[in-house]
């Protein structure tokens, strides 16, 4: 299983997912509100890499991580 990684003001535990694509993912979390919010905004990498497509295989083991956009000074 894959583990997601909720960074920054997300604020949550780690998960793992049984997924294949980033496509399924965005399903996963379909009935979740809040995060829907946050999905629409959020940056996300696999296995510390940037990703664009939603079609990105997903491997057993691999680290999914959101990352919400933030502030800095």
């Amino acid at each position: 299983m894959a583990k997601v990684e909720f960074l920054g003001p997300l604020s949550r535990e780690s998960i793992e997912v049984d997924i294949t694509n980033l496509a399924q993912l965005k399903e996963f979390f379909k009935d979740d509100i809040v995060l829907q919010e946050w999905l629409g905004i959020c940056a996300v990498a696999l296995n510390d890499t940037l990703i664009c497509s939603l079609d990105v295989k997903v491997e057993p083991n691999d680290k999914i991580s959101l990352l919400p956009p933030v502030c800095g000074g």
